[in-house]
């Protein structure tokens, strides 16, 4: 299938405007998981995606503490070279090798960057990352220009195709641009937390920088498909018992918000997903959203966003109804 895509940046990346995210298929067992998932499904879903058209996966080096990358590279295995989807990971996250249970330390120091890349490397059974981020700020007293600096050089070496930020402010940005351009920033976006459109967002715009946001269904809110009772049976080990947009006066704005989109679902035949996706692509600026799924239908219900171009009175009515949910901007400027 055709997807529509967009240039990633000046990275010369033609995207599809949707992308797979890996970050679930990581599994259990470590602080930020969404609970235990079953490898087979993980594997289908991510071929599904690729089936459907999707020619870029997203995943990190500390979904799972090493396993998502390694589900991904499983999912690849047997796609020819020229067939093979762009695989984006990260950097910057370090867990405690003896206690998977502790939050991971935001590290920036060039030897733990380098270290990260060849495990990332094996992991994924790649020659080269085509899009390297570093995942966080980091917090153990390196500077940004050194760590930025670092990925600059394997940029440079040929190890990794381009260098990108995650979860970086515009000041942060300000500062890796005068060391190096700045290929790609993915920012948190979507209509509860639509903060990014303020100003991440522009500025990357102005800079000739791509954008992927993650969380534009905002881990399953706007999917049309959760609930109350959905949200009391989360896990323990699920990091969303935790969220408190999973709780309270928080969720019931958040899935009536949610609501406020089927109409327009209805209309266009598709799921609220897609609407709630093709809303974060409206935004100039934007190159692609990073959607998860961990089973194959999942997959199904969010595709579609990538060619659905929303009007402006779909723009609208969606505006009035994030009125009094979220933060941020609730309607991008024509």
């Amino acid at each position: 299938m055709a997807l529509t895509r967009r240039q990633l940046g000046q990275t010369g990346m033609e995207i599809t405007r949707v992308g797979f995210g890996a970050w679930a298929v990581g599994g259990g067992g470590w602080a930020f998981a969404w609970g235990e998932q079953d490898d087979l499904e993980s594997v289908q879903a991510i071929r599904r995606a690729l089936d459907s058209g999707v020619n870029w996966i997203d995943t990190a080096a500390v979904y799972g503490l090493g396993h998502s990358e390694e589900v991904v590279a499983r999912a690849l295995e047997g796609i020819s070279e020229a067939d093979r989807p762009y695989v984006f990971t990260k950097c910057g996250l370090v867990w405690d090798q003896h206690d998977r249970s502790l939050p991971p330390r935001e590290v920036g120091r060039p030897e733990s960057i380098r270290e990260e890349l060849e495990a990332s490397l094996r992991r994924l059974k790649v020659e080269r990352i085509d899009l390297y981020q570093m995942h966080w700020p980091a917090q153990d007293g390196t500077p940004l220009e050194e760590y930025w600096g670092t990925l600059l050089e394997l940029k440079q070496a040929g190890k990794i195709r381009a260098a990108a930020l995650s979860n970086h402010d515009v000041a942060e940005l300000e500062v890796a641009e005068r060391v190096g351009h700045v290929d790609s920033l993915q920012p948190p976006f979507s209509l509860i937390k639509r903060e990014a459109a303020a100003d991440v967002i522009p500025w990357c715009r102005e800079h000739q920088t791509g954008v992927i946001v993650y969380s534009p269904m905002q881990a399953g809110l706007l999917s049309g498909s959760f609930s109350w009772d959905r949200a009391a049976s989360l896990r323990p080990d699920d990091w969303r018992s935790r969220d408190p947009e999973f709780q309270g006066e928080r969720l019931r704005r958040n899935l009536g918000l949610a609501e406020a989109l089927r109409p327009i679902a209805d209309r266009r035949g598709v799921s609220v997903a897609a609407v709630a996706v093709a809303w974060t692509l409206a935004w100039p600026g934007v190159t692609g959203a990073i959607v998860g799924a961990r089973r194959p239908e999942q997959v199904d219900g969010w595709v579609a966003a990538a060619d659905i171009e929303l009007t402006a009175e779909e723009l609208d009515q969606i505006a009035v109804a994030a009125e009094g949910s979220g933060g941020g901007p609730r309607r991008p400027q024509p």
